[in-house]
């Protein structure tokens, strides 16, 4: 058992060009961390500085506490697995699966226990003598997992596994990956710029933006807690409603309604609430806060429907709020009332977008 740490790690290729700024992390023995942001946002580079495939600028990376920053790949014990799968295309899959022990001079008959445990546990025992080109992309994901499986490693790290499958077999493969390092107990590091395969699969998540780490927390408290306007804004599916409002006096003000602003020490000139579209529901003669507006975008994704309102707003242009309705009515063109649940409210500092309290009065 090994805990993983990345202490500082900071990766320079040019003076404006810093993929990685000062990053720390510690992942402990059975974690799953994903590493969760859009494209060009530093999670890549970070899973490479850890493999060794990438020489960190400055910082550490410390696997069991041994500081292995610039210890070679093959010195580390970690297995990762690519984007691509990597595997040998003249090989079999048995094979595949024993290269990397052959290399480590492992024993031949415990390259052989190895690689039964592993394909009775992945389900691979009858494609041992297939090659990669005539399994499908799903079982050669499981192959390249095995192969990471079979090394015994003390770290796990994976690239992107998944982002070359199609979107069901895609939801398939996630399951068999979390029934798979829930039953390991080692670190794993995960990239993914899919909030839903991090939501899912991890037990903690780093969302990084521009190579600076946003938040770093459980899956839960990202979603119901964001740090700040990008988090809220890039975790969440469809994605939050953020709404910059004038203030006056203990009220932010949406068209013509005025919603109860959280206890904060000076009231602002201008807020930005969130709300996700889940919790933007049609108003009941008892909600407190309610806005009107009119349809004008209905999108059905099957067990809702994702309806758009525009709030008429006397200073400015209209104000466009989200909401997901029940699927079986059609709201095409039609005045809503909506309400807006303060327990469900989150609330932003406009210049530095970092929150300022979630839900009614809970301020961070």
């Amino acid at each position: 058992m090994a805990k993983l740490e990345i202490i500082n790690l900071n990766k320079t290729f040019s003076p404006k060009v810093i993929p990685v700024k000062d990053i720390s992390l510690t992942v402990e023995d059975g974690e799953f961390l994903s590493l969760l942001g859009p494209s060009g946002c530093g999670k890549s580079t970070i899973l490479r500085m850890i493999a060794g495939l990438e020489e960190p600028t400055r910082g550490q990376v410390l696997i069991g506490g041994r500081d292995v920053t610039y210890v070679p790949p093959g010195d580390r014990n970690v297995a990762m697995v690519f984007q691509s799968y990597a595997l040998y295309p003249h090989m079999n899959v048995y094979d595949n699966l024993a290269a990397g022990l052959k290399l480590k001079k492992v024993p031949r008959g415990e390259i052989d226990q190895r690689i039964q445990e592993v394909s009775r546990f992945l389900g691979l025992d009858p494609l041992m003598q297939r090659k990669p080109g005539q399994l499908s992309g799903g079982q050669r994901q499981r192959v390249a997992v095995g192969r990471a499986l079979v090394r015994n490693s003390d770290v796990f790290l994976l690239d992107e596994p998944l982002s070359n499958l199609d979107a069901l077999l895609r939801e398939n493969v996630r399951a068999e990956l979390k029934q798979i390092f829930d039953a390991q107990k080692v670190p794993v590091v995960y990239v993914t710029h899919d909030q839903t395969e991090a939501l899912t699969l991890s037990t903690k998540v780093a969302v990084l933006n521009n190579g600076h780490l946003q938040q770093l927390d459980t899956p839960d408290r990202i979603y119901t807690h964001p740090a700040n306007q990008f988090v809220a804004g890039f975790v969440g599916s469809p994605q939050m409603n953020l709404l910059t409002l004038p203030c006056q006096d203990s009220y932010a003000l949406l068209g013509n309604s005025k919603i109860p602003l959280p206890k904060l020490p000076n009231i602002p000139a201008q807020i930005v609430l969130g709300i996700r579209p889940e919790h933007v529901r049609l108003a009941q003669p008892n909600d407190s806060v309610t806005v009107t507006g009119r349809v004008f975008l209905v999108e059905n994704l099957g067990m809702y429907k994702l309806v758009s309102i525009q709030i008429d707003n006397a200073q400015d242009e209209p104000i466009k709020l989200r909401s997901l309705l029940p699927p079986n009515e059609d709201w095409t063109n039609r005045e809503l009332s909506l309400a807006i649940p303060p327990e469900f409210t989150h609330w932003f500092d406009v210049q530095t977008e970092h929150v300022l309290a979630n839900g009614e009065g809970e301020r961070e």
